[in-house]
C-alpha cells in the first residue's frame, strides 16, 4: 500500500522537525553540561578560597590570641611598673622627710658650732689677755738679762697694747714699749700667742714687724711669746731675727 503524496510530505515534515527539536535538545545538553562544568570549577575555586578563608581565619585568630597574651603581660607589666612607682613616690617622700629632719639637725648643728666658736673665741679672748699679762711680767726682766734692754715705764707698766698708724692704717700691736738698748733708742713690738709654730713666725713677721719698721724711726725688736714654742718656730725666728720667749723662760 502506496502512502499518498500529501501524507507523505506531512509525515517527512513531522519527522524532520521532530529531528530539529532533537538536535537543538542535544546541543542545549551540551551547553547545560558546560554550564554545570564551569558551575563546578566555580564552585571548586569557590571552596578553595573558602578553605583559605578559614585558614586565614585561623591564622588572624591566633594572631589574635597571642595579641591577647602580650597585652595581658603589657597590663601586667603596667600593673608591676605603677606599683613600683607607687613604692618609688614612698620612698621619695621618706627621703624627703629624711632629708628635712638632716636639714634640721644641721641647722642645730651649725647653731651649737657658732655658740662653740662664739665661747672658744672668748675663752681665747681670756686666756690671751691672761698671757699678755703674763708677758707684762716675764717679757721687760727677759729684755734687760738678755740683751741689755732698759724699758721705759712703771714696773709692770712697761708694755701695753698698742695701735700704730701705718699707710694710713692701724695695726694692733698686742704688747708695745719703747726704752733703751745701751745708748739706742729701742722699741719692742709683742705679739702673745698660746701656740707658736713657724707659719706664726712668717705672719708676724710679714704682717707686723716690716710694716712697722717702715713707719717707726728707731730700732723694732720684735718678740713673740706664748705658752708653747714648736721648735720649727724658733729656727725661723732665729733667721728672721725675732726673738721667741716662752712663759716659763726668765
Amino acid at each position: 500500500m502506496s502512502i499518498p503524496p500529501e501524507l507523505r510530505e506531512l509525515i517527512i515534515g513531522i519527522v524532520e522537525e521532530r529531528i530539529k527539536e532533537l538536535r537543538l535538545s542535544h546541543k542545549e545538553f551540551r551547553e547545560l553540561r558546560r554550564s554545570i562544568s564551569r558551575l563546578e570549577e566555580a564552585q571548586a575555586k569557590t571552596e578553595e578560597k573558602l578553605l583559605r578563608l578559614e585558614v586565614a581565619q585561623i591564622k588572624t585568630e591566633e594572631r589574635l590570641s597571642r595579641l591577647e597574651e602580650a597585652i595581658e603581660r603589657l597590663i601586667e607589666a603596667q600593673t608591676k611598673t605603677e606599683e613600683k612607682l607607687l613604692r618609688l613616690e614612698e620612698a621619695q617622700i621618706r627621703t624627703e622627710e629624711k632629708l628635712l629632719r638632716l636639714g634640721e639637725a644641721q641647722a642645730k648643728t651649725e647653731r651649737a658650732i657658732q655658740e662653740l666658736a662664739r665661747a672658744v673665741g672668748r675663752l681665747s679672748d681670756v686666756v690671751g689677755f691672761g698671757l699678755e699679762d703674763i708677758g707684762r711680767v716675764v717679757i721687760p726682766g727677759w729684755l734687760q738679762r738678755h740683751l741689755g734692754i732698759q724699758l721705759e715705764g712703771e714696773l709692770g707698766e712697761e708694755l701695753k697694747r698698742a695701735f700704730i698708724e701705718v699707710d694710713g692704717r692701724e695695726i694692733e700691736v698686742n704688747l708695745y714699749g719703747e726704752g733703751f738698748m745701751g745708748n739706742e733708742r729701742i722699741a719692742v713690738i709683742c705679739e702673745v700667742k698660746s701656740r707658736i709654730y713657724q707659719d706664726d713666725v712668717d705672719k708676724f713677721y710679714n704682717n707686723l714687724v716690716k710694716p712697722i719698721e717702715k713707719s717707726l724711726y728707731m730700732k723694732i725688736i720684735p718678740v713673740l711669746f706664748g705658752y708653747l714654742i714648736h721648735p720649727k718656730a724658733k729656727a725661723r725666728a732665729r733667721e728672721l731675727g725675732v726673738y721667741v720667749i716662752a712663759s716659763y723662760e726668765r
